[in-house]
């Protein structure tokens, strides 16, 4: 079942209660949302990319309303625009199946919203795209990749998610009020033991000096969606 009819909230109820999670990612236990939570910390531990800044972006591309507060969706899918907040993991890797059977590919899933068309060739397999761990890995390796390119989280940020400067502007916007909803009081998650990075050939010097993981050529396409 489709949660598409779930509307995130205003700017005026955009407020976080950073959860505290000590549970490993997989753990049956943790919910969806802490999923997304859990694997940006470790992520971040394990690429030196700030975890806030992990945070704020799963929540900016997959947070949705819930009992007043924002909460990530690791079985989010957006297909051309257009999002959904799918139930379980099955049902978003069925949706993202028949899109792909009809011949469209620009589909972005999970908790850092991976664009299929140009990054799903570094998964083994569709249901490995979608595992909070392994998109989390792949977007903190991005992102520190950019920050290497801009000296700048926040332009590391902007470039994630679009090479087209209104673009990453506008995205910019929603991430800073997002950040802002953090309270740097709040006792810092616990994180599990870090992984080793899945992803080698986005390790710095892999790459080459675009402001995207995608081909020159296709410099408008991006990251993660709007």
């Amino acid at each position: 079942m489709s949660l598409t009819a779930l509307k995130r909230p205003g700017p005026a109820r955009l407020f976080l209660a950073v959860l505290l999670l000590a549970l490993p990612a997989g753990h049956l236990g943790a919910t969806p949302g802490e999923l997304c939570l859990q694997a940006a910390a470790v992520a971040a531990q394990r690429s030196g990319v700030p975890s806030t800044v992990m945070q704020a972006i799963t929540l900016t591309e997959t947070g949705r309303g819930e009992h007043g507060r924002l909460v990530p969706w690791p079985w989010s899918v957006n297909v051309g625009g257009e999002s959904h907040w799918l139930a379980s993991r099955d049902e978003a890797i069925d949706l993202v199946a028949n899109v792909l059977a009809e011949g469209r590919s620009n589909v972005d899933v999970g908790c850092f919203q991976l664009n299929y068309r140009w990054h799903g060739a570094a998964f083994a397999a569709l249901s490995d795209m979608f595992d909070p761990a392994q998109n989390a890995d792949y977007a903190a390796d991005f992102l520190k990749r950019l920050h290497a390119q801009t000296g700048d989280w926040t332009d590391a940020v902007g470039a994630y998610h679009s090479s087209t400067p209104e673009n990453a502007e506008r995205y910019l916007a929603r991430y800073a009020t997002v950040l802002a909803t953090f309270d740097p009081s709040l006792p810092q998650m616990a994180i599990p033991s870090a992984r080793a990075n899945g992803f080698p050939l986005l390790m710095a010097g892999a790459m080459g000096l675009g402001a995207s993981l995608v081909p020159r050529t296709a410099a408008r396409h991006r990251l993660i969606g709007d």
